[in-house]
């Protein structure tokens, strides 16, 4: 999965709680990524030009105080051609615009990010718009079990619960529960309309603490075109309104009265692997977008899933493993996980959306037998 280009185009800044999707992503197009995050898993080092540890961690999130050190001397004496900020960011609006202040972003500014992630603002500018959208209130509802409670600027799913027992909290919102499939958007901003990319079927990996944590989605090789040009519409009435620029995400629900969107992602996501291509490289249109430049997208005529694999138990000492090329995201041997920290990524391709889906699980089924016979 790591396809890498000739390194003739420079060198890219990459900032996110996982930046081995978005280093694979600049070899496609011929940079030289200089990645910090908060794994340096092996095949991101192997696929960085320099990599280092992201200030921070997964349960306190980036360290705005210490990002800016970490991003200098990760540049060193190089001049990137840009920043790419990646998940991790969306709480840290201020940190954006400090980091543009040193490095060129490409990629939405601190103002769009907040204006899009602030749960008050996207419901009502859903609502001018007519774009459907489920109920937000900030105070707890009458009837608890039809709702979900989020943490305003969160990513990933694992911040969302069932809002029945759930009290007020700072950042905290409830948001109308919508039954149906999850279905995302990835899409191209250029601050006046958007263009989509593709869609895809997300599924949860649902833990205890966590029950629509983030587990997987799959490329979609048909998309009805009616739907596909409504979506389309409203987010380019969003990309306008709040100047979102690159490569995002919608997420949305299809349900028995249609779809409604649910939030966006103002940056390259989760779905970047199974977009992306080397004909058409998404970080090319995503720094060109950014700056108000034409860019390609890619074609697709096939699927192509992602899935993220959780440790189910506490591992002590994670063994050394044979990776099988299609994974990506290696934990390194002897490493200390407790139950829920993510192992890997793995990859399938098929030549239907059902086909994959099924293709994958049975993958990551075989492959979890390899590390969970070594528990210690």
């Amino acid at each position: 999965m790591h396809a890498k280009s000739p390194n003739n185009a420079g060198s890219l800044l990459i900032a996110a709680i996982s930046g081995r999707a978005l280093a694979a992503a600049a070899r496609r197009a011929g940079y030289r990524p200089l990645v910090a995050d908060f794994f340096c898993d092996t095949d991101t080092v192997a696929l960085a030009e320099r990599a280092t540890m992201l200030p921070g961690d997964l349960q306190g999130g980036i360290d705005g105080e210490r990002i800016m050190e970490t991003l200098r001397q990760l540049a060193g004496e190089d001049q990137p051609v840009a920043i790419v900020l990646g998940s991790g960011f969306e709480r840290m609006t201020e940190t954006v615009d400090e980091i543009a202040r040193h490095f060129p972003l490409a990629g939405n500014g601190g103002g769009a990010i907040r204006r899009i992630k602030d749960p008050q603002l996207l419901a009502a500018d859903c609502a001018e718009l007519a774009i459907p959208h489920p109920q937000f209130r900030w105070d707890p509802p009458p009837d608890p079990e039809n709702w979900v409670v989020k943490t305003a600027g969160g990513a990933g799913g694992a911040h969302i619960r069932r809002a029945a027992g759930e009290t007020p909290a700072n950042g905290r919102y409830f948001q109308r529960f919508v039954a149906g499939r999850s279905i995302s958007a990835l899409f191209v901003g250029d601050g006046q309309s958007a263009d989509i990319v593709g869609f895809s079927q997300q599924w949860a990996s649902p833990a205890p603490a966590a029950p629509y944590r983030y587990g997987g989605a799959v490329r979609l090789r048909r998309f009805d075109r009616r739907q596909a040009a409504m979506i389309r519409g409203w987010l380019s009435g969003l990309a306008r309104r709040t100047a979102l620029v690159g490569l995002c995400s919608a997420d949305l629900i299809r349900g028995p009265d249609g779809y409604k969107l649910i939030e966006i992602n103002p940056r390259p996501g989760a779905t970047l692997d199974i977009f992306d291509d080397a004909d058409a490289p998404l970080i090319e249109a995503h720094l060109r977008a950014a700056a108000g430049k034409a860019y390609r997208l890619p074609r697709f005529v096939d699927s192509m899933a992602s899935m993220v694999t959780y440790a189910a138990a506490p591992i002590a000492r994670f063994p050394s493993i044979a990776w099988p090329e299609w994974t990506a995201d290696h934990q390194s041997p002897g490493t200390r996980l407790i139950a829920g920290d993510p192992v890997c990524t793995i990859f399938a391709r098929g030549p239907s959306a059902d086909l994959t889906r099924r293709l994958i699980k049975g993958q990551a089924s075989r492959l979890q037998h390899q590390w969970e016979g070594d528990r210690t």
